[in-house]
């Protein structure tokens, strides 16, 4: 029976966010009424979806009582999550609901309705098409060719990408450089080492080359773009704007890139040490250049 509601768990990273997108829009087509659960910044991401979405607060009893709450107001005792880990089963289960997920890290106990991981995840499967197979099951339904994802914006978030642009005084014809990358993978670096080289190429070619750090990326972000306009934060919305608005994104293997696909820019992404088959922005203009080779 396909729920007629459910509550959401989202990723906890911006790229595996954006991919639940096709998931989500399928599971509200059929009839789902979806209430989403995230990081802080997911709210302003998904506004114009029109999916309630509530931030995740930190430890188990607050989760929890979140969790209550919101099955409480909702009437909804089915919750469905796209996290593999044993930590969102566990809340989940603690709240009294019934989830589905993928039976991953021996959580299967926890899972009213536990959906083992697709043979082609350990192949050539998309993390975009992982998460839509988790929403097929939950609707009974056959699997699919996924669509690419597509992240629809508020005017506010086109507004402030503008007013960011004429503070810096830069005109509309732009290109955008993301340089951030958090972490490594298998202990290689995944930021590519050459931006400031390709900055400078840009450049000296006439470009107008815009940058906008995260929290803490300012002062890295001057340094290995040098030349560049390094704009003022802003919220993830607004970012995802000024990409739409760009002539060209190049963009590592990162959210910005996954963010810079899902409002249909025109992206180069760039990878070295991750998989691309798996990974790689499932966008329409998307050229990716490199492997984890």
């Amino acid at each position: 029976m396909i729920p007629s509601s459910l509550l959401v768990r989202l990723p906890n990273h911006l790229g595996d966010t954006l991919m639940t997108l096709p998931a989500l829009d399928r599971l509200s087509s059929a009839g789902c009424a979806l209430t989403l659960l995230g990081k802080g910044w997911a709210r302003s991401l998904l506004a114009a979806h029109r999916w309630p979405v509530h931030a995740v607060p930190a430890g188990l009893g607050a989760g929890v009582a979140q969790w209550r709450d919101l099955a409480a107001r909702t009437g909804s005792p089915r919750a469905l999550l796209f996290t593999n880990s044993f930590g969102t089963a566990l809340t989940a289960r603690l709240a009294g609901l019934k989830a589905s997920g993928y039976a991953t890290e021996a959580r299967r106990w926890l899972l009213a309705h536990p959906v083992p991981v697709p043979a082609r995840w350990h192949a050539d499967m998309h993390t975009a098409e992982y998460y839509d197979a988790l929403a097929a099951a939950v609707l009974h339904e056959p699997a699919r060719p996924v669509p690419p994802v597509e992240l629809r914006l508020e005017p506010r978030a086109h507004a402030q990408a503008r007013a960011l642009l004429a503070g810096a005084g830069v005109p509309e014809t732009y290109v955008v450089l993301c340089p951030g990358a958090t972490g490594r993978h298998r202990g290689r670096e995944k930021a590519w080492p050459d931006f400031a080289r390709l900055t400078r190429w840009l450049l000296a070619r006439g470009e107008r080359v815009v940058a906008l750090p995260g929290p803490g990326e300012r002062a890295r972000f001057e340094q290995v773009l040098p030349g560049a306009v390094v704009l003022p934060e802003a919220d993830v919305a607004a970012f995802g704007a000024l990409l739409a608005g760009s002539r060209l994104v190049i963009a590592n293997d990162s959210g910005p890139g996954h963010l810079a696909a899902a409002v249909d820019a025109r992206l180069v992404s760039l990878f070295g040490v991750t998989e691309v088959e798996k990974t790689r922005p499932w966008g329409r203009r998307v050229t990716v250049v490199g492997s984890a080779a």
